[in-house]
């Protein structure tokens, strides 16, 4: 028997929203009443490279399972970060528990000086310039919740625009420069002149059309 044809083969992959760093996956034991119950947590950071940023924490008896519960969640848990010439907009510290996260803008051309998962977390932000330095716990876990936290108290700039403001007046303008603006009269005269036809030419004359004969 010849197999069936498979009908999803032929379509494309559609473009993820978010792109996707695993942080940790630490393996997490239970103690019940018939013993010790094994699970995986993995910890995993999202973001869309435009200021879109978030992380989750999933746990299942699978590996898989607790990245994609992980993944939901951090969807749930996004923030919009200011970014300002590729970098953040002010000096900043935050603290959670023992880890403690410093973050500093930095010039053009300068990269992201970070380690771990501070480094991925701003990263997947889209911050490209930032002096950073991770104090006290080295706690993976830890440490991304006290660069989440950090991102989130970043402040605005109100007499600065941020670069996401940038990209959509840029692509706003280019896709004004060759539309022309009428009223809504001159727009309906043109949908009746459609309607009705080309206009016949100057010098030109129609015949006009021949009736058939009836017959007697």
């Amino acid at each position: 028997m010849a197999k069936p044809q498979r009908r999803n083969s032929n379509r494309r992959k559609e473009p993820k929203e978010f792109e996707e760093e695993v942080i940790q996956v630490d393996r997490v034991t239970r103690v019940v009443k018939g013993g010790r119950r094994l699970r995986f947590r993995a910890t995993v950071v999202i973001g869309d490279k435009k200021g879109r940023v978030g992380y989750g924490i999933g746990k299942s008896t699978e590996v898989q399972l607790a990245i994609q519960k992980a993944v939901t969640k951090a969807k749930k848990n996004l923030i919009n970060v200011p970014i300002y010439g590729g970098s953040v907009p002010h000096t900043i510290q935050t603290k959670f528990k023992a880890a403690v996260v410093f973050l500093k803008p930095a010039g053009e051309g300068t990269g992201i000086i970070a380690g771990g998962a501070v480094r991925k977390m701003l990263d997947l932000a889209g911050i490209r310039n930032v002096l950073s330095k991770s104090l006290g716990s080295n706690n993976r876990l830890n440490t991304t919740k006290a660069t989440f936290q950090a991102l989130s108290l970043l402040r605005r700039r109100p007499e600065l625009e941020t670069d996401l403001e940038k990209s959509k007046k840029e692509k706003a303008e280019k896709s004004d420069v060759n539309v022309k603006k009428i009223s809504k009269s001159k727009a309906k005269e043109m949908v009746n002149a459609d309607k009705r036809g080309a206009k016949i030419p100057k010098g030109k004359k129609t015949e006009p059309k021949k009736e058939p004969a009836k017959k007697k």
